[in-house]
């Protein structure tokens, strides 16, 4: 997996938590798994250890990992993380049903639109 994109504006720090975290929401890092060393990942993403730090440090912020002294950092396991962001995510979905619904579109048009745009992904092979 593709940890930075140069490419993208948002700092390489953001970018290193944000596929992080969408590794631990889909299982690819587990409970318990040991997360490369700082030194080591700085030095496979030709970036300064201070970037890879400052971004397990948001990551041990949001309670991804923790950190053992002395041996590194870890995956933490809290099935409350996915729920979290499942929460978030219906949270963000039903807001923005309820803003297309005052402006006259109806719930069954949209969900025939999303299942066209899910067709499309899932047959091109693409993943959300």
């Amino acid at each position: 997996m593709e940890l930075i994109n140069y490419r993208d504006s948002r700092p390489i720090y953001e970018q290193i938590v944000e596929n992080f975290k969408l590794q631990i929401y889909k299982g690819i890092l587990q409970e318990g798994d040991q997360m490369p060393s700082v030194r080591n990942l700085a030095v496979e993403l030709s970036t300064n250890p201070n970037t890879v730090q400052k971004a397990y440090a948001e990551l041990e912020r949001q309670g991804f990992i923790y950190t053992v002294k002395g041996r590194g950092n870890f995956v933490k396991g809290d099935n409350l993380l996915k729920e979290s962001k499942k929460n978030e995510l219906i949270k963000e979905i039903v807001g923005l049903f309820s803003e297309a619904h005052e402006i006259g579109l109806s719930l069954d048009d949209l969900v025939e639109e999303i299942k066209k745009h899910v067709d499309i992904m899932t047959a091109g092979g693409g993943e959300r």
